[in-house]
């Protein structure tokens, strides 16, 4: 890997950002959006319960803003993608002398600056709202914040690959994935609220042990390490899937031609 030209793509995509203030917007709207939904939410059913509410009530927000991350981790691989597409400059990026894993941890790098700014942005305001400081979780939240960004990079490489091969019909798994996951995720209830046949398939998905691990955290004050430890492993088999799965699909896309009818398009 070269780092001068990882750097030349990472700035060519800030750069973007710059230039147009409806890709800033983007950004921010929809977790902003969310963030009042659900902080209003919990002010109601906190005020309908007369103080009887439990205490869980309150994760609704901690777990808006882990989402968020994990979507924006996801997100900043799979848009980038799609802004080459949008402007034909996909075959430009690879005419060049840039190897495809230059061009996917151009992508991470992205994604790690949009999960900073959101997550500091999200959690400003959810204390200045609702009075709620997402970083009573202390140091343990960086490497939970990590394990999203992590399942965030692998269901991003699939996605590529999936819209690599299928094309502008497939551009909407995009956005579409990431929500195919969340209810089965745990995101804003427990594990055990799902139906006994799909609890062995939340526990499947790395992010389930962040958001398990966050609530046990805010419940109990104690870092859950076992929760990220088992998140941890399961991204390294996912992330090792998702490799194989785009090189695979990757080759079939340049065996037949495809990448120069998607760019050209």
């Amino acid at each position: 890997m070269n780092l001068r030209r990882i750097s030349a793509l990472l700035l060519r995509y800030l750069l973007l950002y710059r230039q147009s203030w409806t890709r800033v917007m983007e950004i921010f709207f929809w977790p902003v959006m969310d963030l009042l939904v659900w902080g209003f939410l919990t002010n109601y059913l906190i005020n309908v319960g007369a103080g009887h509410v439990p205490a869980l009530v309150t994760f609704l927000i901690g777990s808006m803003i882990f989402w968020d991350l994990l979507y924006r981790a996801q997100q900043g691989v799979t848009i980038s993608f799609l802004e080459d597409v949008w402007a034909r400059n996909l075959l430009n990026i690879f005419v060049a002398p840039v190897t495809i894993t230059e061009f996917l941890v151009a992508t991470f790098a992205l994604g790690i600056i949009k999960v900073l700014v959101n997550g500091l942005v999200l959690a400003a305001l959810a204390w200045a709202l609702y009075a709620f400081n997402v970083f009573q979780l202390g140091f343990t939240l960086i490497p939970f914040v990590l394990s999203l960004m992590l399942m965030g990079w692998a269901m991003g490489m699939a996605t590529v690959a999936l819209i690599m091969r299928w094309g502008h019909a497939a551009e909407a798994l995009a956005w579409g994935i990431p929500f195919l996951v969340q209810p089965l995720s745990a995101v804003f209830y427990p594990v055990n609220v799902l139906p006994a046949w799909l609890q062995p398939v939340a526990w499947a998905m790395p992010c389930t042990y962040v958001f398990e691990g966050m609530r046990e955290a805010l419940r109990t004050g104690q870092a859950p390490w076992e929760m990220f430890w088992w998140s941890l492993g399961l991204n390294i088999v996912y992330l090792a899937a998702a490799a194989v799965f785009f090189r695979h699909l990757f080759g079939i896309v340049r065996a037949r031609g495809l990448l120069g009818k998607l760019g050209a398009e």
